[in-house]
């Protein structure tokens, strides 16, 4: 027997520990995980020099833009960071121009993202104006559908509680999960209504409208729907204690219920704010230290289902205004994520084996991505190589992305990924993109 490569002088994460292992790959897929020994003849045998090898990154929130926004990110700028990242797979949220609301919108992005992308790539859909199409885009291949509490995105508002609880149902009947942006947006336009006209305009506002309260607000009413829908959902980005509590709650009551936590609100409280300026704003908005403290604590305690990056890029002048509610909220994060978690890890503050399980195994099992997530003979060879040794200092300018700005900036981190696999195929290596336009796949239901 002879296989397309063979990765050897390699340790692996897989089976829930680190093993020396070497493996063999054929066809995209892995076909054996053994000592090198044990191992097939191979048209390539790549030496790793003893790096570490992880299952590559499944990024369940992506803003990818690209068709009418494409001045901030396209597929194939935005699937290059996220290869630089070690991110292997990106699902991608609907809220573009035109939204990803129907059969239509959604072959059309299929299509495009078909010739760019450098890693695999899924699709969200917003809920359509006819509840009754989502079964058409569900057969289209959406992997899940999304939703906006705070402000209409799609077909139905969020104030249309028939409505919403309709599409739901209808949504669950099809078998695929919800993702819930779980801001109340009733809350949040009457403060902001009122805090404009006492021409506040600053961070403190713009925190005081963001309220812990109006996301926790959101979260119940996304956990009402779930019950009376008996829909998977999927919370997205959770920045606050007491949102987290309510989700736990709700998963004791055995609801179908996940959620997800980003770096920033891991890292950044709110003082950065005013330290950091309009980079740093985004949606939910950064918090208090105990909020992080908390968030960290139920990460490294795996009550936390899945870390995601919430990629949102937007240009320089969007994240400029001479008022905090003209700037466009959202922090790019496709090649920030993956090395301030290893530095975490380095650190002592989480362990590998929570941090895997956030990244690959549970994103996986809960969007249903088959025979990728982990490392084991039959699935795909989506891989990273990292170098849990190396300690380099984030610099935008070097992003692939077009936002080329972060408030990680400066930032010391020890952990890179060096190596990127999609399907077999590297796609990038030591910060080079080696794999061509195309060379991703559209992952359908």
């Amino acid at each position: 027997m002879s296989v397309d490569l063979v990765l050897k002088n390699t340790k692996i994460y897989a089976f829930g520990r680190i093993i020396d292992a070497g493996l063999a790959i054929d066809e995209g897929r892995i076909v054996r995980v053994a000592k090198e020994s044990n191992l097939p003849q191979a048209s390539e045998r790549m030496d790793l020099d003893g790096l570490l090898v992880l299952p590559g990154i499944i990024d369940v929130h992506v803003h990818l833009r690209d068709q009418e926004l494409s001045y901030k990110e396209d597929f194939y700028s935005g699937t290059c960071a996220a290869a630089n990242g070690g991110i292997t797979l990106v699902m991608d949220m609907p809220n573009n121009k035109p939204v990803t609301m129907s059969r239509e919108t959604l072959r059309e992005r299929m299509s495009i993202a078909s010739r760019r992308v450098i890693v695999n790539i899924a699709f969200y859909s917003a809920f359509p104006r006819e509840i009754s199409e989502i079964k058409y885009i569900v057969q289209e291949g959406a992997k899940a559908f999304k939703t906006f509490l705070s402000h209409r995105v799609g077909g139905i508002s969020p104030n249309n509680r028939e409505a919403l609880l309709g599409a739901f149902k209808e949504t669950s009947k099809n078998r695929v999960p919800v993702a819930v942006h779980a801001e109340d947006g009733t809350l949040l336009d009457k403060k902001i209504k009122e805090l404009r006209l006492r021409g506040r305009d600053d961070f403190r506002a713009y925190l005081e409208a963001h309220s812990p309260r109006v996301e926790i607000a959101g979260i119940r009413r996304a956990i009402r729907l779930a019950k009376e829908s008996n829909t998977q959902i999927h919370i997205c980005h959770v920045s606050t204690s007491d949102g987290l509590k309510a989700i736990f709650e709700a998963k004791r009551r055995g609801l179908p219920i996940s959620c997800e936590v980003t770096p920033h609100h891991l890292l950044l409280a709110n003082q950065y704010l005013e330290k950091i300026g309009n980079i740093a704003l985004t949606n939910p908005p950064l918090r208090s230290s105990a909020d992080i403290l908390y968030l960290r604590r139920a990460l490294r305690n795996g009550l936390i289902d899945v870390i995601a990056s919430d990629h949102a890029p937007h240009t320089l002048r969007e994240k400029e205004g001479s008022s905090v509610w003209d700037v466009s909220a959202g922090i790019v994060g496709l090649e920030t994520m993956l090395p301030l978690m290893l530095t975490m890890v380095n650190r002592g503050q989480l362990p590998l084996s929570i941090l895997v399980k956030a990244f690959t195994e549970n994103p996986a099992k809960l969007f249903k991505v088959k025979r990728r997530g982990l490392i084991a003979e039959g699935y795909y060879a989506d891989l990273i190589v990292v170098d849990m040794k190396r300690e380099w200092t984030i610099d935008p300018s070097e992003f692939y992305s077009k936002a080329k700005f972060s408030p990680f900036e400066g930032w010391r981190v020890k952990g890179k990924p060096v190596k990127t696999f999609v399907n077999g195929m590297l796609v990038m290596d030591e910060g080079e993109i080696t794999g061509k336009p195309g060379v991703g796949k559209i992952i359908r239901r």
